[in-house]
């Protein structure tokens, strides 16, 4: 089946659970109208539907071409890849000085969770080059600005991120390559593996971001500066000039995202890649945060999209498919009809829908961190984003996999063969939970450098939020779904992050390991209580449209799929709390031999 942009939904997220229209009055926003960004988001909807889902199937199962050194991608590929930049659709959060639309984030959330559910491997490529841009617009020089972040953000040159190393997986203390001063650049030597679109055939420049060491580094992660390291020299005129001295010399063979070019890279084989200083010395690390932020939500976004997109390639099979019977119904029926497999489709949507918001949400913090006029307002909006992206990294793609596997399982054995489609969905998915730090990574981000480091303060903030949503509920009327139970729900899990939180607070003054034992447990509370507080947001939001004297069904829909997400997703809450506060020193207790390492 083909990708359909669940454009309703998306919008109906913009401007009643992320204040799209509050996000439009910022300075430099105030084309965002609703309006406007309803006719693009339709237009982006086009084009992910009709020009980047047809290539998925056909990207993976052809995979790339590689020759001494030169990565070709599918057919269909490049001309794609030069429509997407003719529309603008490229980078539209850049500025529009640069050539960028100047879009909110929240709205290319929209924009990027379309173009990873119709194509995730294509949509790698633009995902890095976005990442690329921040770093470049926030922290390089005037001069490096000039020289490349106009053909970034066209498109016409792509970015990528360079921090892995043989040796140096997520432990980027690591790192050995080396940049040596040269007059007005630096000579970069080592390699970097597993290099998202460092080498391919869809533009005519690729600008690698470049984590290295100098010469007078200090140890560890204190040590590391950010280079721009040009595939091709870029001459005075702004033309390209020599190819510099990086060269891929391998591409992975992955589980999945076939199409996508996973690369080694070779820096300095030949007397060094010449390469420029991002900023001051030894802050690269936290420079290439800026990049690696944008990429943990966009990767997020493509754990919702997956999911989206294996959910409806599972109900257009379930509709279809006939076999077994039902009383009073003479014959098989679809399968659709059977308890079961409504309740894998209806995990998928619902988990599917609360993520979506919490993505879009933490998106729409972006904005207001970045553009309001007041600082109190913009610090929170900071903290807010700061807290939320490990969650909506993590959560949402272990829910994009859970979901693909679900989409396989309602298949049946017709999901495990490659002609239905279904297993592609499983097999892209099961890398997003991984690059840009693992799902671990992302728990020990939220409990340290999140949760720990204010003392819990953005969780507060959350928690606050929560709590005033169940105040609403306690008041709501309408006969489509238990009130008071969504406010209970709610209520509940405000009550569980306060006290995960406390409890991650005072055991780690006691032991620091204890903390580390329950973070993956307390990401996974985090994003279910934080879905249940979205999922009745937006059945409040759906009963005042109804209230208001819109009969569309999208919105009973809604109402119908937040009560799923109270009996169907919100009891593991329980559970999981119990794990964080309960479980911690039972990991810890477990040695190398029991777990069966030999003496």
């Amino acid at each position: 089946m083909s990708y359909q942009a669940p454009l309703q939904d998306m919008v109906f997220v913009l401007e009643e659970l992320c204040g799209l229209a509050d996000l439009s009055a910022l300075p430099g926003l105030e084309d965002a109208t609703p309006d406007t960004v309803s006719a693009i988001l339709e237009e982006a909807a086009k084009f992910a539907g009709e020009v980047l889902a047809p290539l998925n199937p056909t990207g993976d199962a052809a995979g790339l071409g590689f020759d001494a050194g030169q990565v070709t991608t599918p057919a269909g590929w490049k001309e794609a890849y030069r429509q997407l930049v003719e529309m603008g659709w490229n980078s539209p959060t850049a500025a529009p000085e640069h050539g960028g639309m100047g879009l909110p984030a929240a709205v290319n959330a929209c924009i990027q969770e379309m173009f990873n559910g119709a194509n995730t491997a294509f949509q790698l490529c633009p995902l890095l080059t976005q990442g690329a841009i921040e770093a470049i617009s926030h922290y390089a020089d005037e001069s490096l600005q000039q020289t490349y972040l106009e053909h970034l953000v066209s498109g016409h040159w792509t970015g990528t991120m360079n921090l892995t190393e043989p040796q140096a997986g997520s432990d980027l203390a690591a790192i050995r390559s080396k940049a040596v001063p040269e007059g007005a650049h630096y000579r970069i030597s080592g390699q970097k593996i597993f290099i998202t679109y460092g080498e391919h055939d869809m533009a005519e420049n690729i600008i690698h971001l470049v984590l290295a060491r100098l010469p007078d580094a200090p140890a560890g992660v204190k040590g590391i500066s950010l280079f721009v390291v040009p595939k091709f020299m870029v001459n005075a005129d702004g033309s390209l000039g020599a190819r510099n001295d990086v060269r891929c010399v391998s591409i992975e063979h992955k589980l999945g995202i076939h199409a996508s070019p996973t690369c080694t890279l070779a820096f300095g084989d030949n007397g060094g890649a010449i390469g420029y200083l991002v900023g001051q010395p030894h802050q690269g690390l936290q420079y290439m945060f800026a990049m690696m932020n944008s990429a943990r939500l966009g990767v997020g976004l493509q754990g919702i999209g997956i999911a989206e997109h294996a959910g409806q390639h599972a109900v257009a099979y379930a509709a279809e498919r006939k076999q077994g019977g039902q009383a009073g119904v003479e014959g098989s029926v679809a399968i659709i009809a059977h308890p079961d497999v409504r309740r894998m489709l209806g995990l998928i949507k619902a988990r599917t829908q609360a993520a979506r918001v919490l993505a879009y949400r933490a998106a729409a913090a972006a904005d207001v961190a970045s553009r309001s006029p007041d600082a109190e307002t913009a610090a929170k909006a900071q903290r807010r984003l700061d807290l939320l992206i490990p969650v909506v990294k993590g959560w949402s793609t272990e829910m994009g996999n859970v979901s693909a596997s679900l989409g396989v399982q309602v298949h049946g054995g017709m999901g495990y063969i490659e002609e239905t489609g279904a297993a592609q969905h499983l097999r892209d998915a099961r890398i997003t939970t991984i690059y840009e730090g693992t799902t671990g990574i992302q728990a020990l981000d939220l409990i340290g450098r999140k949760i720990a480091r204010d003392k819990g303060r953005a969780m507060a903030e959350l928690i606050a939020d929560l709590r005033a949503t169940q105040e609403r509920l306690a008041t709501a009327t309408g006969d489509a779904l238990d009130w008071a139970a969504q406010a209970a729900m709610v209520g509940q899990a405000a009550d569980m992050l306060d006290s995960a939180t406390q409890w991650l607070l005072d055991s780690g003054a006691r032991n620091a390991l204890l903390p580390q034992a329950a973070a993956a447990a307390m990401l996974e509370l985090s994003g279910i209580c934080l879905g249940a507080w979205a999922m009745a947001d937006a059945a409040l939001a759906a009963q005042a449209r109804i209230d208001a004297g819109d009969a569309a069904a999208f919105l009973r829909s809604k109402l119908r799929i937040a009560e799923f997400y109270r009996t169907q997703v919100f009891p593991q809450a329980q559970a999981l709390h119990a794990q964080v506060t309960q479980g911690a020193e039972t990991i810890l207790a477990l040695s190398p031999a029991d777990l069966g390492v030999a003496h």
